[in-house]
């Protein structure tokens, strides 16, 4: 089975598209596209300062800008920082990487109801994920722990809205703090799951289950303020 699609905590997401959209803003001309190149992929810290930048940050806000060559991966790793700075947040680097290819990957609503990309079922309840939980086997029980603490995350950080009116006028019987229980919950099982260690996720989704709020909080002003969601 090949790796899910969530699992990624590097720069991996980046596209050569990303890449030269990144070198075209570089700070310091005069350098190669080589030179510059080698420097994004061989230091993180240089990456991350770019990813960081107000410069960078502009360019992608910009309105006569909206058609960009660039990956949802960078767009949403330029946004999380800045939301995360924002909010007076230090994340970790691991953890806001793996978030924003989450948030690039869910951004298809298909993906968003499937446990494994490659499911052909979709789902839509977390009882019935738990349920399904309980007879799987070690690798698929992961990837459905792992789905709940991802889905919990991603609808209460960027949709709180859409909960709370589906709880007051459409008669659903559970709330955010629901979905933030069982984000936090799940996110703990995965994190000391075997599977977890082997794609390096363990502690990562330890950060998630004991931040859950934090990291919310800072989707809940992405949201709010660059994607006018919530």
């Amino acid at each position: 089975m090949p790796a899910p699609d969530f699992a990624r905590t590097e720069f991996s997401g980046l596209t050569d598209g990303d890449v030269q959209f990144l070198i075209e803003n570089f700070p310091k001309p005069g350098r190669s596209y080589e030179e510059i190149a080698s420097l994004i992929h061989e230091l993180p810290e240089t990456l991350e300062s770019r990813l960081n930048s107000q410069s960078l940050f502009d360019r992608i806000r910009d309105p006569s800008e909206r058609i960009l060559q660039i990956s949802p991966f960078l767009f949403f790793s330029v946004l999380l920082r800045r939301s995360l700075t924002d909010c007076r947040i230090l994340g970790d680097r691991r953890v806001i990487n793996y978030l924003s290819n989450l948030l690039s990957i869910f951004v298809q609503t298909n993906r968003l109801y499937r446990v494994y990309q490659h499911d052909r079922q979709t789902v839509s309840y977390l009882t019935d994920m738990i349920e399904e939980a309980q007879n799987a086997d070690p690798r698929r029980q992961f990837l459905i722990y792992s789905h709940i603490g991802n889905y919990s995350l991603y609808i209460t950080g960027l949709f709180p809205k859409s909960i709370e009116y589906r709880q007051r006028y459409k008669n659903r019987p559970v709330g955010a703090q629901f979905y933030i229980d069982f984000g936090r919950e799940y996110y703990e099982q995965a994190s000391g799951h075997t599977i977890a260690r082997e794609y390096e996720l363990d502690e990562v989704f330890f950060r998630l289950s004991i931040m859950f709020e934090v990291y919310k909080g800072a989707l809940n002003h992405l949201a709010k303020q660059y994607l006018i969601l919530s």
